[in-house]
Protein backbone atom coordinates (compact mmCIF):
# COMPACT_ATOMS: atom_id res chain seq x y z
CA UNK A 1 0.00 0.00 0.00
CA UNK A 2 1.59 3.44 -0.94
CA UNK A 3 2.32 5.67 1.48
CA UNK A 4 0.98 9.58 0.75
CA UNK A 5 3.31 12.34 2.05
CA UNK A 6 2.12 15.66 2.73
CA UNK A 7 4.01 18.58 1.28
CA UNK A 8 3.54 22.09 2.70
CA UNK A 9 2.29 24.45 0.12
CA UNK A 10 4.70 26.58 -1.62
CA UNK A 11 2.39 29.86 -1.15
CA UNK A 12 2.65 28.92 2.28
CA UNK A 13 5.09 30.97 4.66
CA UNK A 14 6.30 29.77 8.28
CA UNK A 15 8.02 32.66 10.75
CA UNK A 16 9.58 32.55 13.67
CA UNK A 17 7.81 33.91 16.61
CA UNK A 18 9.97 37.38 17.58
CA UNK A 19 9.17 37.87 21.39
CA UNK A 20 7.61 41.85 21.34
CA UNK A 21 10.38 43.88 23.51
CA UNK A 22 8.97 46.47 26.30
CA UNK A 23 7.90 49.88 25.25
CA UNK A 24 10.40 51.84 27.08
CA UNK A 25 12.99 49.46 25.13
CA UNK A 26 12.03 50.03 21.97
CA UNK A 27 11.95 53.62 22.51
CA UNK A 28 15.44 54.18 23.85
CA UNK A 29 16.30 51.69 20.91
CA UNK A 30 14.81 54.10 18.17
CA UNK A 31 16.68 57.47 19.90
CA UNK A 32 19.97 55.71 19.35
CA UNK A 33 19.51 55.33 16.10
CA UNK A 34 18.52 58.52 14.95
CA UNK A 35 21.76 60.27 17.21
CA UNK A 36 24.15 57.66 14.78
CA UNK A 37 22.16 58.88 11.80
CA UNK A 38 22.75 62.91 12.76
CA UNK A 39 26.55 62.29 13.65
CA UNK A 40 27.24 60.52 10.55
CA UNK A 41 24.82 63.81 8.30
CA UNK A 42 27.82 66.18 9.96
CA UNK A 43 31.04 64.56 9.47
CA UNK A 44 31.81 65.95 5.63
CA UNK A 45 31.37 69.64 6.83
CA UNK A 46 33.51 71.80 8.99
CA UNK A 47 32.33 73.04 12.27
CA UNK A 48 30.35 76.49 12.44
CA UNK A 49 30.35 76.44 8.33
CA UNK A 50 27.23 77.26 6.80
CA UNK A 51 26.08 75.24 3.63
CA UNK A 52 27.74 76.89 0.63
CA UNK A 53 30.43 79.08 1.79
CA UNK A 54 33.19 79.27 0.81
CA UNK A 55 35.57 81.25 2.86
CA UNK A 56 36.23 81.73 6.61
CA UNK A 57 34.75 85.39 6.84
CA UNK A 58 30.93 85.65 8.09
CA UNK A 59 28.58 84.59 5.39
CA UNK A 60 31.85 83.25 3.25
CA UNK A 61 33.35 86.06 2.58
CA UNK A 62 36.95 87.18 3.32
CA UNK A 63 38.69 87.57 6.84
CA UNK A 64 38.40 91.03 7.99
CA UNK A 65 41.44 93.52 7.99
CA UNK A 66 43.62 94.01 10.15
CA UNK A 67 44.18 97.00 12.00
CA UNK A 68 48.31 98.02 12.04
CA UNK A 69 49.95 101.39 13.20
CA UNK A 70 52.00 102.82 10.20
CA UNK A 71 54.74 105.57 9.72
CA UNK A 72 54.91 107.29 6.84
CA UNK A 73 58.78 106.70 5.77
CA UNK A 74 60.97 110.21 4.83
CA UNK A 75 64.60 110.47 4.14
CA UNK A 76 66.29 112.75 7.08
CA UNK A 77 70.43 113.50 7.64
CA UNK A 78 71.51 110.81 9.82
CA UNK A 79 75.50 110.13 10.71
CA UNK A 80 77.28 107.60 9.31
CA UNK A 81 78.50 105.60 12.21
CA UNK A 82 80.94 102.37 11.67
CA UNK A 83 81.64 100.12 14.37
CA UNK A 84 84.63 97.83 14.90
CA UNK A 85 86.23 95.68 17.94
CA UNK A 86 89.13 97.08 19.14
CA UNK A 87 91.92 96.62 21.48
CA UNK A 88 93.65 98.93 23.82
CA UNK A 89 97.39 99.51 24.17
CA UNK A 90 99.66 101.91 25.82
CA UNK A 91 100.33 104.74 23.45
CA UNK A 92 104.32 104.33 25.21
CA UNK A 93 105.01 100.79 26.61
CA UNK A 94 108.86 101.12 27.80
CA UNK A 95 110.94 98.04 29.49
CA UNK A 96 112.51 99.66 32.20
CA UNK A 97 116.24 97.53 32.12
CA UNK A 98 119.88 97.43 34.61
CA UNK A 99 122.68 99.50 32.21
CA UNK A 100 125.55 98.25 34.84
CA UNK A 101 126.20 94.75 36.46
CA UNK A 102 125.35 94.48 40.26
CA UNK A 103 122.90 93.46 42.84
CA UNK A 104 119.87 95.16 43.55
CA UNK A 105 119.52 96.89 46.58
CA UNK A 106 116.62 98.13 46.87
CA UNK A 107 112.78 98.27 45.16
CA UNK A 108 111.24 101.96 45.55
CA UNK A 109 107.99 101.51 44.14
CA UNK A 110 104.81 98.97 44.32
CA UNK A 111 103.98 96.95 41.36
CA UNK A 112 101.05 98.62 39.49
CA UNK A 113 101.17 101.94 41.19
CA UNK A 114 101.72 105.11 38.81
CA UNK A 115 104.70 106.67 38.67
CA UNK A 116 106.15 110.13 36.91
CA UNK A 117 109.14 110.41 34.84
CA UNK A 118 112.17 110.35 36.58
CA UNK A 119 110.96 108.31 39.75
CA UNK A 120 113.44 106.10 41.48
CA UNK A 121 112.28 102.60 40.73
CA UNK A 122 115.01 100.21 41.85
CA UNK A 123 118.50 100.94 43.58
CA UNK A 124 121.81 99.07 42.62
CA UNK A 125 124.65 98.18 45.03
CA UNK A 126 126.69 102.01 44.49
CA UNK A 127 130.11 101.08 46.32
CA UNK A 128 132.11 99.50 43.51
CA UNK A 129 130.72 102.27 40.98
CA UNK A 130 131.75 104.86 43.69
CA UNK A 131 135.34 103.32 43.76
CA UNK A 132 135.46 103.36 40.14
CA UNK A 133 134.62 107.33 40.13
CA UNK A 134 137.55 108.02 42.78
CA UNK A 135 140.15 106.10 40.31
CA UNK A 136 138.78 107.69 37.89
CA UNK A 137 139.33 111.09 39.11
CA UNK A 138 142.58 110.31 40.25
CA UNK A 139 143.52 109.40 37.01
CA UNK A 140 142.21 113.09 36.09
CA UNK A 141 144.11 114.55 38.19
CA UNK A 142 147.64 112.79 37.05
CA UNK A 143 147.17 113.54 33.71
CA UNK A 144 146.30 117.17 34.63
CA UNK A 145 149.40 117.69 36.39
CA UNK A 146 151.41 116.24 33.74
CA UNK A 147 149.60 118.60 31.16
CA UNK A 148 150.92 121.73 33.60
CA UNK A 149 153.76 120.71 33.15
CA UNK A 150 154.32 120.16 29.30
CA UNK A 151 152.56 123.85 29.57
CA UNK A 152 155.45 125.04 31.41
CA UNK A 153 158.23 123.59 29.54
CA UNK A 154 156.61 124.70 26.18
CA UNK A 155 155.89 128.42 27.01
CA UNK A 156 159.93 128.58 28.31
CA UNK A 157 161.51 127.21 25.50
CA UNK A 158 159.06 129.19 22.83
CA UNK A 159 161.70 132.26 23.23
CA UNK A 160 164.45 130.59 23.11
CA UNK A 161 163.59 128.84 19.83
CA UNK A 162 163.00 132.18 18.51
CA UNK A 163 166.73 133.59 19.43
CA UNK A 164 168.05 130.08 17.87
CA UNK A 165 169.23 129.73 21.59
CA UNK A 166 168.38 126.09 21.27
CA UNK A 167 167.48 123.68 18.11
CA UNK A 168 164.07 123.14 16.45
CA UNK A 169 163.66 120.07 17.51
CA UNK A 170 164.21 120.68 21.47
CA UNK A 171 161.41 122.74 20.80
CA UNK A 172 159.18 120.62 18.47
CA UNK A 173 159.37 117.87 21.08
CA UNK A 174 158.37 120.13 24.05
CA UNK A 175 155.23 120.90 21.68
CA UNK A 176 154.59 117.66 20.97
CA UNK A 177 154.54 116.71 24.80
CA UNK A 178 152.43 119.16 25.32
CA UNK A 179 150.26 117.74 22.54
CA UNK A 180 149.98 114.24 24.11
CA UNK A 181 149.46 115.80 27.47
CA UNK A 182 146.08 117.73 26.29
CA UNK A 183 144.85 114.39 24.64
CA UNK A 184 145.53 112.47 28.00
CA UNK A 185 143.90 114.69 29.98
CA UNK A 186 140.70 114.96 27.86
CA UNK A 187 140.69 110.90 28.00
CA UNK A 188 140.82 111.54 31.93
CA UNK A 189 138.11 113.77 32.01
CA UNK A 190 135.99 111.36 29.61
CA UNK A 191 136.60 108.30 31.87
CA UNK A 192 135.55 110.83 34.82
CA UNK A 193 132.67 111.29 33.02
CA UNK A 194 131.90 107.51 31.96
CA UNK A 195 132.28 106.65 36.13
CA UNK A 196 130.18 109.12 36.95
CA UNK A 197 127.41 107.98 34.66
CA UNK A 198 128.10 104.28 35.62
CA UNK A 199 127.16 105.66 39.57
CA UNK A 200 124.48 107.54 38.42
CA UNK A 201 122.77 104.04 36.68
CA UNK A 202 122.84 102.50 40.11
CA UNK A 203 119.64 104.56 40.80
CA UNK A 204 117.05 103.08 37.89
CA UNK A 205 114.10 105.63 37.26
CA UNK A 206 110.78 106.03 35.10
CA UNK A 207 111.22 106.78 31.84
CA UNK A 208 108.10 108.25 31.15
CA UNK A 209 104.94 108.56 32.85
CA UNK A 210 102.44 106.14 32.99
CA UNK A 211 102.00 102.37 35.23
CA UNK A 212 104.49 100.31 36.76
CA UNK A 213 104.71 96.34 35.97
CA UNK A 214 105.48 93.54 38.05
CA UNK A 215 108.86 93.10 39.12
CA UNK A 216 110.98 91.50 36.78
CA UNK A 217 113.85 91.10 39.52
CA UNK A 218 113.91 90.84 43.73
CA UNK A 219 115.82 92.05 45.80
CA UNK A 220 119.21 90.65 45.82
CA UNK A 221 119.19 89.23 42.54
CA UNK A 222 123.00 90.08 40.25
CA UNK A 223 121.37 91.81 37.40
CA UNK A 224 123.47 93.00 34.26
CA UNK A 225 122.66 94.86 30.81
CA UNK A 226 122.18 91.83 29.09
CA UNK A 227 119.66 90.41 31.28
CA UNK A 228 118.51 92.91 33.23
CA UNK A 229 114.97 93.30 32.57
CA UNK A 230 113.26 94.95 36.24
CA UNK A 231 109.43 95.90 34.66
CA UNK A 232 107.80 97.60 32.41
CA UNK A 233 105.98 101.12 32.26
CA UNK A 234 102.96 101.69 30.59
CA UNK A 235 101.58 105.56 28.94
CA UNK A 236 98.16 104.86 29.68
CA UNK A 237 97.22 108.47 29.30
CA UNK A 238 96.10 109.10 26.64
CA UNK A 239 95.45 105.40 25.50
CA UNK A 240 95.65 104.07 22.08
CA UNK A 241 93.25 101.69 20.47
CA UNK A 242 94.20 99.87 17.85
CA UNK A 243 91.21 98.23 15.18
CA UNK A 244 90.74 97.27 11.73
CA UNK A 245 88.11 98.34 8.56
CA UNK A 246 87.63 96.26 6.00
CA UNK A 247 88.17 97.93 2.64
CA UNK A 248 84.30 98.66 1.54
CA UNK A 249 84.26 100.75 5.60
CA UNK A 250 87.72 102.27 4.83
CA UNK A 251 86.64 103.63 1.24
CA UNK A 252 83.34 104.73 3.27
CA UNK A 253 85.24 106.57 5.78
CA UNK A 254 87.42 108.51 2.99
CA UNK A 255 84.56 109.21 1.06
CA UNK A 256 82.88 110.98 4.57
CA UNK A 257 84.57 113.17 6.92
CA UNK A 258 85.80 111.60 9.49
CA UNK A 259 84.77 113.12 12.79
CA UNK A 260 85.45 112.05 16.28
CA UNK A 261 85.33 108.04 17.98
CA UNK A 262 83.76 106.36 20.48
CA UNK A 263 84.05 103.70 22.80
CA UNK A 264 80.97 101.99 23.55
CA UNK A 265 79.58 99.24 26.42
CA UNK A 266 78.56 96.34 25.93
CA UNK A 267 75.08 97.55 25.34
CA UNK A 268 75.68 100.40 23.13
CA UNK A 269 76.66 103.45 25.53
CA UNK A 270 79.47 105.83 25.24
CA UNK A 271 82.38 105.14 27.42
CA UNK A 272 84.50 107.98 28.42
CA UNK A 273 85.70 111.12 26.76
CA UNK A 274 85.69 111.31 22.47
CA UNK A 275 89.11 110.08 20.71
CA UNK A 276 90.59 110.57 17.55
CA UNK A 277 92.49 108.69 14.55
CA UNK A 278 95.75 109.27 14.91
CA UNK A 279 96.92 106.01 12.48
CA UNK A 280 95.66 104.62 9.13
CA UNK A 281 97.42 101.66 7.83
CA UNK A 282 98.83 101.85 4.03
CA UNK A 283 98.80 98.42 3.44
CA UNK A 284 95.74 95.40 3.52
CA UNK A 285 96.00 92.60 5.08
CA UNK A 286 96.32 90.23 2.62
CA UNK A 287 94.39 87.07 4.17
CA UNK A 288 91.78 89.22 6.15
CA UNK A 289 91.41 91.81 3.38
CA UNK A 290 91.07 94.63 6.48
CA UNK A 291 93.45 97.92 7.24
CA UNK A 292 94.58 98.54 10.30
CA UNK A 293 93.29 101.85 12.40
CA UNK A 294 94.32 103.52 15.59
CA UNK A 295 92.43 106.11 17.43
CA UNK A 296 93.55 108.26 20.73
CA UNK A 297 91.81 108.42 24.02
CA UNK A 298 92.35 110.31 26.93
CA UNK A 299 92.38 108.17 29.87
CA UNK A 300 93.09 109.88 32.99
CA UNK A 301 90.99 107.80 35.74
CA UNK A 302 92.41 104.68 33.90
CA UNK A 303 89.28 103.90 32.71
CA UNK A 304 91.05 101.54 29.53
CA UNK A 305 93.46 98.81 30.62
CA UNK A 306 96.59 97.94 28.29
CA UNK A 307 95.12 94.96 26.47
CA UNK A 308 91.68 95.59 26.87
CA UNK A 309 88.37 94.51 24.08
CA UNK A 310 86.43 97.78 23.19
CA UNK A 311 84.14 98.13 20.79
CA UNK A 312 84.79 101.41 18.64
CA UNK A 313 82.44 103.55 17.01
CA UNK A 314 83.81 105.99 14.19
CA UNK A 315 81.75 109.26 12.96
CA UNK A 316 82.26 108.70 9.24
CA UNK A 317 79.91 111.95 7.56
CA UNK A 318 76.32 112.07 7.09
CA UNK A 319 73.96 110.59 4.65
CA UNK A 320 70.58 110.21 3.68
CA UNK A 321 68.56 107.89 5.01
CA UNK A 322 65.13 106.61 6.37
CA UNK A 323 64.64 106.11 10.38
CA UNK A 324 62.29 102.93 11.34
CA UNK A 325 61.67 102.04 14.44
CA UNK A 326 63.37 98.68 16.12
CA UNK A 327 59.67 97.25 16.42
CA UNK A 328 59.21 97.82 12.96
CA UNK A 329 62.13 95.89 11.96
CA UNK A 330 62.45 91.76 11.48
CA UNK A 331 65.13 89.62 10.60
CA UNK A 332 65.31 86.44 8.52
CA UNK A 333 67.82 83.81 6.58
CA UNK A 334 68.06 86.78 3.99
CA UNK A 335 68.25 89.69 6.54
CA UNK A 336 66.17 92.59 7.37
CA UNK A 337 62.89 93.21 6.36
CA UNK A 338 59.72 95.26 7.54
CA UNK A 339 56.39 95.46 6.53
CA UNK A 340 54.92 97.89 4.54
CA UNK A 341 51.37 98.29 3.44
CA UNK A 342 50.66 98.18 -0.23
CA UNK A 343 46.98 97.86 -1.55
CA UNK A 344 45.45 97.43 1.72
CA UNK A 345 47.49 94.98 2.10
CA UNK A 346 50.99 93.91 3.85
CA UNK A 347 54.31 92.77 2.06
CA UNK A 348 57.66 92.66 3.73
CA UNK A 349 60.10 94.68 2.02
CA UNK A 350 63.72 93.80 2.29
CA UNK A 351 66.12 96.31 3.29
CA UNK A 352 69.84 97.44 3.65
CA UNK A 353 70.85 99.00 7.27
CA UNK A 354 73.11 101.22 8.65
CA UNK A 355 73.99 102.35 12.26
CA UNK A 356 71.38 102.83 15.15
CA UNK A 357 70.27 106.81 14.90
CA UNK A 358 68.65 107.05 18.58
CA UNK A 359 65.96 104.04 19.40
CA UNK A 360 65.72 102.89 15.31
CA UNK A 361 67.59 102.05 12.46
CA UNK A 362 68.73 103.90 9.77
CA UNK A 363 67.59 102.19 6.15
CA UNK A 364 69.54 102.98 3.41
CA UNK A 365 68.05 101.00 1.06
CA UNK A 366 64.46 99.37 0.51
CA UNK A 367 62.04 101.81 1.06
CA UNK A 368 61.25 104.99 -1.00
CA UNK A 369 60.03 108.32 0.27
CA UNK A 370 55.96 108.23 1.73
CA UNK A 371 55.97 104.04 2.37
CA UNK A 372 53.72 103.12 5.09
CA UNK A 373 55.76 100.99 6.92
CA UNK A 374 53.88 99.11 10.05
CA UNK A 375 55.23 99.06 13.33
CA UNK A 376 52.75 96.76 15.25
CA UNK A 377 51.09 93.56 14.94
CA UNK A 378 53.81 92.10 13.47
CA UNK A 379 53.12 88.23 14.70
CA UNK A 380 49.63 88.34 13.34
CA UNK A 381 51.13 89.44 9.82
CA UNK A 382 51.59 87.17 6.76
CA UNK A 383 52.29 88.01 3.37
CA UNK A 384 49.01 89.40 0.83
CA UNK A 385 46.77 89.90 4.43
CA UNK A 386 44.31 92.69 4.01
CA UNK A 387 45.01 95.56 7.15
CA UNK A 388 44.03 98.24 7.99
CA UNK A 389 46.68 101.31 8.38
CA UNK A 390 45.97 104.15 11.21
CA UNK A 391 48.92 106.90 11.98
CA UNK A 392 50.96 105.46 14.76
CA UNK A 393 52.13 107.64 17.60
CA UNK A 394 54.59 110.34 16.87
CA UNK A 395 57.90 109.84 18.32
CA UNK A 396 58.84 111.77 21.40
CA UNK A 397 62.43 112.33 21.07
CA UNK A 398 62.16 113.26 17.57
CA UNK A 399 63.82 109.86 16.77
CA UNK A 400 61.89 106.55 15.44
CA UNK A 401 58.38 105.70 17.46
CA UNK A 402 58.01 102.72 19.24
CA UNK A 403 55.11 100.96 18.84
CA UNK A 404 53.70 99.79 22.20
CA UNK A 405 52.23 96.54 20.55
CA UNK A 406 55.38 95.23 19.01
CA UNK A 407 58.32 93.64 20.82
CA UNK A 408 60.95 91.61 20.13
CA UNK A 409 59.28 88.08 20.16
CA UNK A 410 56.48 89.69 17.79
CA UNK A 411 59.90 90.66 15.73
CA UNK A 412 61.69 87.67 15.54
CA UNK A 413 58.15 85.52 15.12
CA UNK A 414 57.57 87.63 12.08
CA UNK A 415 60.89 87.04 10.40
CA UNK A 416 60.02 83.62 8.60
CA UNK A 417 57.19 85.44 6.78
CA UNK A 418 59.54 88.16 5.61
CA UNK A 419 62.32 85.27 4.94
CA UNK A 420 60.93 84.66 1.46
CA UNK A 421 61.37 88.36 0.25
CA UNK A 422 64.45 89.33 2.39
CA UNK A 423 68.08 89.72 0.87
CA UNK A 424 71.52 90.04 2.93
CA UNK A 425 71.82 93.38 4.23
CA UNK A 426 75.01 94.15 5.84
Amino acid sequence: MAQTIAQPSPRTTRFSRVPSLPSHRARALVASLLGSALLLSGCGKPQGAEPGAPGHGPGGGAPPAMPVAVLAASTRSVPVLIDAVGRAEGSKEVEVRARVTGLIEQQRYREGDRVKAGAKLFGIERAPFEIALAQARAGQAQEQARLDQARREAKRLAPLAEQRAISQREYDDAASTLSLAEAAAAAARAQVAQAQLNLSYTSVVAPITGVTGRAEKSQGSLVSPTDGLLTRVTQTDPIWVRFSFSEGELARLRSGKAGAVRLLSADGQPVGAPGKLNFEGSTVDPQLGTVQLRAEFPNPDLALLPGQFVRAQVHAGEERAFVVPQAAMTTGERGKAVWVVKDGKALPAPVEVGAWVGDGWAVRKGLTEGDPVIVDNLLKLRPGAPVAPHAASAPANGGAASAPAASAPAASAAAPASAAASTPSR
